[in-house]
């Protein structure tokens, strides 16, 4: 019976056999990588993933396409919302230091899960995400551009990321209304020691109105800390690059 797409879980379902092989050729699986697909749905990536390692994690919320997903031998099925999945757990129980995580994630819930994975990060050896292309656009920004933002700097302060693939909406069904990208982040190896709470604090104050300068949202907030040190606050976020964002959050 065909699967109808979920409007609720995001579902748009990959369907070009190019586009899959190159993905596919992107994260260039290897014999039994530890790896975790999320939201696998019809198992476009699936397939050819599992066939190259042997054995593939898949995590699905849809219920009735889980039902289909264990009928496949070397999948091992977790039935759950990815927002609600420990990854450093996970590990454990795979009895793995790091897992590769890759997945055509749901638009809609796209940053969340990104921010729940950095929350894992030290079990992580790479992710490979197909996303909204002006998602990844965001991800990847350089300062003083239009695209960079709080999810810039959040993000580029613990990867190093790049856009290895562009795909349009005719290669879905349905097909989504917006242009695709396939995003590859790697942790930092030796990232700076930083309170991450804080900073999302901080840079979400920064950006809280990005058209005005920094002494109005950034500026209170150190006052409100009795920051002592020095911090041009007469610029606007986007201006401030990440390792400033870092080196104040340090000094804080």
């Amino acid at each position: 019976m065909k699967h109808i797409a979920r409007k609720r879980f995001g579902q748009h379902f990959l369907t070009d056999g190019a586009i899959i092989e190159g993905i596919v050729d992107a994260i260039n699986p290897q014999p039994n990588d530890p790896m975790v697909e999320i939201g696998p749905g019809l198992a476009a990536l699936t397939q050819p993933l599992v066939e190259r390692l042997g054995k593939l994690n898949v995590i699905e919320l849809d219920r009735d396409l889980a039902v289909r997903l264990r009928e496949h031998p070397h999948l091992n099925v977790i039935e759950s919302d990815v927002l609600r999945v420990d990854f450093t757990q996970l590990a454990t129980t795979l009895n793995v230091p790091k897992l590769r995580v890759v997945g055509n994630l749901p638009y809609n819930i796209s940053s969340p899960i990104l921010f729940h994975l950095l929350e894992h990060v030290a079990v992580v050896q790479d992710q490979h995400f197909m996303l909204q292309k002006e998602v990844i656009d965001r991800m990847v920004a350089k300062p003083s551009t239009s695209d960079y933002s709080r999810l810039s700097v959040m993000l580029q302060w613990r990867y190093d990321m790049e856009d290895v693939l562009f795909v349009p909406p005719e290669s879905f069904d349905p097909p989504p209304r917006v242009d695709s990208a396939v995003v590859r982040m790697v942790p930092v190896a030796q990232p700076p020691q930083i309170d991450v709470k804080l900073m999302e604090e901080m840079v979400k104050t920064a950006f809280s109105q990005r058209r005005k300068l920094l002494r109005h949202t950034l500026g209170r907030w150190l006052e409100g800390r009795n920051f002592a040190g020095s911090f041009d606050v007469q610029r606007r976020a986007e201006e401030v690059p990440v390792a400033e964002y870092v080196a104040l959050v340090q000094s804080l």
